[in-house]
């Protein structure tokens, strides 16, 4: 039963793993969960602003708020202000990462790349973005993280009836020492740097004891200063492409009214797979002061828009792989029809790339070393010459 990662096949993956699992896992000690009503309520590290869940919109909207404040000061500073404000959303997709980091390395190239206000990631996504967030100077780190790791550099297999009595099919004991190896404490003081100019950096996981997604503010984190701060920031990290059932959950230790309690968190490609901003949080509305830059998101999804036509052996696995890929590539497009009409009300102009089918090189396996390499130069050559950025979803 061989691994594979990919977003549609790992979910594939999950759902075989659960028919077979229910009566072989072991019990694997953890501390008490957070109850359904405290959710809201702990607290990690005493940071404040440390993360939001969905339903905290008055939070998210005095976070925006203060970005704003923040910005202004910079600004004045400076004594010139931009007219346009600029937001990326970088979707998962396992080893069509390679998408999105080519296209940021080529636009770079091409000269226009802008510096984003607001910088969001989920799964691969979550790995880009906050080399994207601090721009052009960790271009070299970006091409080299996606162009030079294969298998071996991501997980490590079980052996099958181990992962079945365990917490996963895989340990991701490798891509943890790969996150440790560009995370480190000059990248996260220059996070905390560009979050003081009212800059914000957003990482999504899912918390699959409450089943809700949670926004990570990594700014806000960099900034506290805390000894574990670098520590927390890459356990988000793996947190968010950890792929339930085939990486292991990473689990946060967090407090209530001074309680231990514990987390369990995996790949926020579980609740969405690409995330802008909360629809309750109507950013029209946030005051920005005289002046009001236009706003322009980019969202950049490492995959493609259909699943494409694929005859169906008639046997369970490859009828349940089969419904499972199309189901998350299809909830795929619906988050961006749901970002393309968040952007229409709020008059955001969208701007959205994604692997079109004009790329057709076979894919062996997942994190196939040779694939990555050809897609990364795929999107760096469309980026290069100036990509075609689209300005709605397909049928819009």
């Amino acid at each position: 039963m061989p691994i594979r990662l990919g977003f549609a096949r790992a979910r594939a993956a999950l759902a075989i793993l659960m028919v077979f699992a229910a009566g072989a896992c072991a019990h694997l000690d953890r501390l008490p969960a957070v109850s359904a009503n405290d959710t809201t309520r702990a607290s990690i590290a005493g940071i404040a602003e440390a993360r939001f869940l969905p339903n905290d919109t008055a939070a998210m909207m005095a976070f925006a708020r203060r970005l704003n404040e923040r910005r202004r000061m910079h600004v004045a500073s400076r004594g010139a202000a931009s007219t346009s404000e600029y937001s990326l959303a970088i979707s998962g997709g396992g080893d069509n990462g390679a998408f999105g980091a080519g296209l940021l390395f080529g636009w770079s190239e091409h000269g226009d790349r802008p510096s984003f206000m607001f910088v969001t990631g989920i799964s691969t996504g979550a790995l880009i973005a906050p080399l994207a967030f601090l721009g052009r100077e960790y271009d070299s780190v970006l091409g080299e993280m996606y162009t030079t790791i294969e298998q071996n550099d991501i997980f490590r297999r079980r052996p099958i009836l181990a992962g079945l009595a365990s917490d996963a099919l895989a340990e991701s004991t490798p891509l943890q020492s790969l996150i440790a190896k560009y995370v480190d404490q000059a990248l996260v003081a220059r996070i905390a740097e560009e979050s003081r100019r009212g800059r914000a950096l957003l990482i999504v996981t899912t918390n699959l004891d409450a089943g809700v997604p949670v926004m990570w503010n990594i700014g806000a984190i960099a900034e506290s200063g805390r000894p574990e701060a670098v520590e927390l920031i890459r356990k988000i990290l793996l947190a968010s492409a950890s792929i339930p059932g085939l990486f292991p959950p990473v689990m946060f230790d967090v407090t209530v009214d001074g309680v231990a309690r514990q987390e369990m968190h995996v790949d926020g490609g579980a609740s969405v797979q690409t995330y802008l901003y909360p629809a309750t949080l109507q950013v029209s509305r946030i005051p920005t002061g005289p002046g009001a830059p236009r706003r322009v998101a980019y969202v950049i999804r490492n995959g493609r828009l259909a699943q494409g036509w694929d005859e169906v052996e008639r046997r369970t696995t490859s009828i349940a792989t089969r419904a499972v890929a199309t189901l998350t590539t299809n909830n795929g497009l619906g988050d961006l029809y749901r970002i393309y009409a968040l952007a229409k009300r709020d008059n955001v102009r969208l701007q959205l790339a994604y692997i079109d089918d004009d790329f057709a090189e076979p894919h062996p396996a997942e994190f196939d070393h040779g694939y990555m390499l050809k897609l990364f130069d795929y999107a760096r050559a469309k980026a290069r010459a100036g990509y075609p950025w689209r300005s709605a979803p397909p049928g819009l």
